[in-house]
């Protein structure tokens, strides 16, 4: 089939590459705009973009997908079905009606559950042992539309948002591939989505990265990995903002008040809610990021030293 694909992050270049190198051919991806990225915020391409221009195929950048020139820009390319990938923007139905095998995205979870912008960050922060990965033909309603194929990837106990989605990314991009040779031969039909066990994962805001040290050390530990590497989550210590990677619940644990920060020779320790969490890498203000207890030697405190 001729294929126009949509996606944007490092996360969707395997299921772009994966859709190269199948039967199909791909005659156009759809992106975001070029945006700044990095410590410098140099405005650069996307990774999909990136890969599509070293593949000599046509970059498509709307700043609105309603935008008259990009829709007929579509119809021109003709294209049998659209898949997509973590394409960041919402189609209006002027551009789902295009294709006549419709759009077809690779969500990162079970549906329905964790419809949304961050369902694996969702995944992991609310302690689910497995998740997965989901093709499903895209309708109005968010993430809502039928299903074509599903796979599932066990939660691991160090997993972080980078990890996991790593994995789902390449297992990801086989489901879709599977899921465009299927449409193509008539042996897939989407079977409509459940009306129980709907579940929303919103984006994850660097608000929300803020780690409360009065949960339990359990959930401390999840949201941490939840957010790593983005948004990142964070702390303060004497108003100043620490950002911290991911923590291990201590077994053998000292016993400290919610936040209280203790320095050991076998590590540094934070309290919370229940046990003491050993930290792993800190990044100060302005600082590179390290061991803790590299961080905790410049640490200059006549008294406790205490998070939040």
């Amino acid at each position: 089939m001729r294929l126009v694909f949509a996606g944007t992050p490092h996360t969707a270049v395997p299921a772009l590459e994966a859709l190269l190198a199948s039967r199909h051919e791909v005659v156009a991806v759809v992106t975001r705009p070029d945006a700044p990225a990095g410590r410098g915020r140099h405005v650069e391409r996307s990774p999909v973009a990136e890969r599509a221009a070293d593949a000599g195929v046509e970059v498509l950048t709307p700043v609105k997908v309603r935008d008259p020139g990009f829709l007929g820009r579509l119809r021109e390319l003709s294209p049998d079905c659209c898949p997509v990938t973590a394409y960041g923007a919402l189609l209006p139905q002027s551009a789902l009606d295009i294709p006549p095998h419709g759009w077809v995205n690779l969500h990162f979870s079970v549906l329905p559950a964790w419809r949304g912008a961050a369902p694996v960050q969702h995944a992991i922060w609310h302690g689910d042992d497995v998740t997965g990965a989901t093709t499903f033909e895209i309708v109005a309603a968010l993430d809502a539309g039928p299903v074509y194929g599903v796979l599932t990837e066990p939660v691991r106990p160090d997993d972080t948002t980078g990890t996991l989605l790593g994995r789902l990314a390449v297992a990801g991009a086989s489901l879709l591939v599977a899921t465009i040779d299927g449409i193509e031969d008539g042996t897939l039909k989407p079977i409509p989505q459940p009306a129980e066990g709907v579940s929303l994962a919103p984006k994850i805001t660097v608000a929300d990265a803020e780690v409360d040290w009065k949960l339990p050390a359990h959930s401390v530990d999840r949201l941490i990995r939840a957010c790593t590497p983005d948004p990142g989550a964070w702390t303060t210590l004497d108003g100043a903002r620490i950002k911290l990677a991911p923590v291990t619940p201590a077994d053998a644990q000292p016993v400290l008040a919610p936040g209280e920060v203790l320095v050991e020779r076998n590590g540094v320790y934070a309290g919370t809610g229940t046990r003491a969490v050993l930290l792993g890498d800190v990044q100060a203000p302005g600082k590179r990021r390290m061991p803790a207890a590299a961080w905790a030697r410049g640490l200059r405190s006549d008294g406790p030293v205490r998070f939040g």
